[in-house]
């Protein structure tokens, strides 16, 4: 498997400085990165590491739980997931990722509300971006198929 590079240029101090990060394998974009702006409530154009690694974990995710319905035996129409992540502080001292809230809506043939969460389940526990956070302490699951 291969693998992906993102590259993060700085200036300045914590408070101070700035950043751009790169999505460099695909060449996607560049993004400002701030430490105020990341402990603001309002992102003001920039990104963060934790809205880095809940695009992460919400586009990995949707993956793990297409296949995981493709090995019930059923077809995944379309999966709408959101992943929610939260910068806290750390009683170690500093700051930690305090919590991963994974959202998914489904729409699915041939599989009914309690198959569709029993996949929902197994692709959380499965999705490498999930076992990445292994360390965060709070990861919740909120899954419900819609007509």
């Amino acid at each position: 498997m291969p693998t992906r590079t993102a590259r993060t240029a700085w200036t300045g101090g914590l408070q101070d400085g700035t950043g751009q990060v790169e999505l460099a394998s695909s060449g996607a974009g560049k993004y400002d990165v701030s430490f105020p702006k990341r402990a603001a409530d309002a992102a003001d154009g920039t990104t963060s590491p934790e809205e880095l690694i809940a695009a992460a974990h919400s586009s990995c995710y949707a993956m793990a739980l297409s296949a995981e319905i493709g090995n019930a035996g059923a077809t995944p129409r379309s999966l709408d997931v959101t992943a929610d992540v939260t910068l806290g502080p750390d009683p170690a001292g500093g700051f930690r990722i305090s919590g991963v809230k994974i959202t998914v809506r489904g729409q699915v043939d041939g599989l009914d509300a309690a198959g569709f969460i029993t996949a929902a389940e197994a692709a959380k526990a499965g999705c490498p971006v999930s076992k990445a956070l292994a360390g965060v302490d709070n990861i919740t699951l909120d899954a419900a198929l819609e007509s």
